[in-house]
């Protein structure tokens, strides 16, 4: 072989190379730019561990970290996050404070989460730092009480607000007989879910109950204390008051303690609270009844949608999810829902330990 033609093959073959090397050098880049890429808020998002080998992370807010509803809440969190091999964070403010929601999202934020989990306190407070994680394409789920709707790609709804109004309603109608005076107990005055149901308890006594009269709503901040006190204004301003409806778990038994101490054997108290909170109450006749749902089943299914909603299984148009223990559980449009409100009593309440 001639040294010319040595030369040209000798070229052929280096450029052959450069062009292999260039080619997976640009693979390599454009790899990385997939990988380091967020998916688009409005798009389909692939399993992150198929991606990057990595867990699922999932951070999880409730209104406040102490609240013993949140607490039992946190367990079947738990327990769905050990199912599934995902990594759960829980945090979020000690108190009813809005202000630190937004703080900790914004550090959910510039970690990179892969879903956001949201028990709202304050509705358009929370939702403008909730769409911005959309943006950044981050996955949100709101769960026990809602943001705006724009804000976020599902809710986990415990049970319809209409239906956790109309029970309350119809138990408060069942204790008076359908007449005379009540009145209600809150979280804050500002709490969405709640407000949602004191709007269908109102609807349900024009429908229904016109003999019957909500003559207060009063916040308890989410304080068993707090809840104590104001029950004892009630029964002071309104002695006509037969029933106390407590709206959030720890004013339940607060305002039952009230009453307690009050010795007014002619008032009751009903609400949503935990069994466990109540038990003692309820065997001493001053708590009827409690109106709620698994609180377990709630931490639990919230985990489970994140983690179909990071892999691209739940979506819109879906009309079940497969959720472990639960089996497979209804999707309404956006919203993922847990099943009907159960009312605990004298009857079932030992039953249950949560």
């Amino acid at each position: 072989m001639k040294n010319s033609q040595v030369a040209v093959l000798s070229a052929v073959i280096i450029a052959a190379a450069l062009i292999v090397a260039g080619s997976n050098w640009m693979l390599v880049r454009n790899l990385r730019r997939e990988l380091a890429a967020p998916p688009a808020s409005g798009s389909t998002a692939s399993t992150v561990s198929a991606h990057t080998g990595r867990k699922a992370v999932i951070a999880m807010m409730p209104k406040a970290k102490g609240d013993p509803y949140f607490i039992s809440c946190r367990k079947g969190a738990e327990d769905a996050a050990a199912e599934l091999g995902v990594d759960l964070i829980w945090d979020g403010p000690t108190d009813l404070d809005p202000a630190k929601q937004n703080e900790v999202v914004e550090g959910w934020i510039t970690k990179g989460v892969d879903c956001i989990a949201v028990s709202v306190e304050n509705q358009a407070g929370i939702s403008t730092v909730l769409r911005k994680a959309r943006a950044r394409g981050i996955r949100v789920i709101t769960w026990d009480a809602d943001s705006q709707p724009d804000a976020r790609d599902f809710l986990i709804n415990q049970a319809t607000p209409q239906g956790i109004g109309y029970a309350l309603t119809d138990e408060a109608a069942r204790i008076l007989s359908g007449k005379g005076e009540f009145a209600i107990v809150t979280a804050s005055l500002s709490a969405a879910n709640q407000n949602e149901w004191i709007k269908h308890i109102k609807a349900r006594l024009s429908e229904r109950y016109p003999e019957m009269k909500l003559v207060a709503i009063r916040p308890s901040d989410g304080d068993r204390d707090r809840a104590f006190a104001e029950t004892q204004t009630i029964l002071k301003v309104y002695p006509s008051a037969k029933l106390i409806m407590g709206i959030a778990a720890p004013a339940v038994p607060g305002a039952a303690e009230a009453v307690k101490q009050s010795g007014r054997s002619d008032v009751k108290v009903i609400g949503l609270s935990l069994p466990g909170m109540c038990k003692a109450y309820v065997h001493d006749g001053i708590i009827d009844s409690v109106v709620l749902w698994n609180t377990l089943d709630l931490g639990y299914l919230t985990v489970y949608a994140s983690r179909s909603l990071v892999d691209g299984d739940l979506k819109p148009g879906v009309a079940s999810l497969s959720a472990g223990r639960l089996g497979n559980v209804e999707v309404l449009g956006d919203q993922v829902m847990l099943g009907a409100p159960f009312i605990f009593n004298r009857d079932n309440i030992d039953k249950f330990d949560f």
